[in-house]
């Protein structure tokens, strides 16, 4: 499995048990709440859009390709990767695998539109996030 673009970061977690759902395997919610955390953790790690500054993101559009079952415990690694860029919005991938197995479980997609919060409308993506996608 492959997801376009750049890899652009990767980040750990751990299954906790009370991500389990009634099945006796992870929720299909958990999976965007590992995106969602790979989003936040790589964007922070750039110092872009945090919630005190005028301009951030905010996610437009968002898929998950469920590949395989995920039960506790387990440690997931997520990969993130930026592919195109338009003026104001960034195409990110996610590739969601087992630490010790490399086990694929998910592959993800978010789109990003970067957004002024005083005007309520999208904003230039910021050179650094263009910077990082693929041509």
């Amino acid at each position: 499995m492959s997801v376009p673009g750049n890899l652009v970061n990767t980040i750990t977690m751990p299954l906790r048990w009370g991500d389990m759902d009634a099945y006796g395997h992870a929720n299909n919610t958990v999976y965007f709440r590992f995106f969602e955390e790979a989003r936040i953790v790589w964007l922070a790690s750039l110092e872009l859009g945090g919630p005190e500054e005028p301009t951030g993101p905010v996610i437009i559009k968002t898929s998950a390709t469920f590949l395989k079952e995920l039960n506790h415990p387990a440690t997931v690694e997520v990969k993130t990767y930026a592919d195109k860029a338009g003026n104001t919005s960034l195409d990110t991938y996610h590739l969601l695998t087992d630490v010790d197995t490399g086990a694929v479980y998910a592959e993800g997609y978010a789109k990003i539109v970067w957004f002024d919060r005083e005007t309520r409308s999208s904003a230039p993506l910021p050179d650094t996030l263009r910077a990082l996608a693929t041509s």
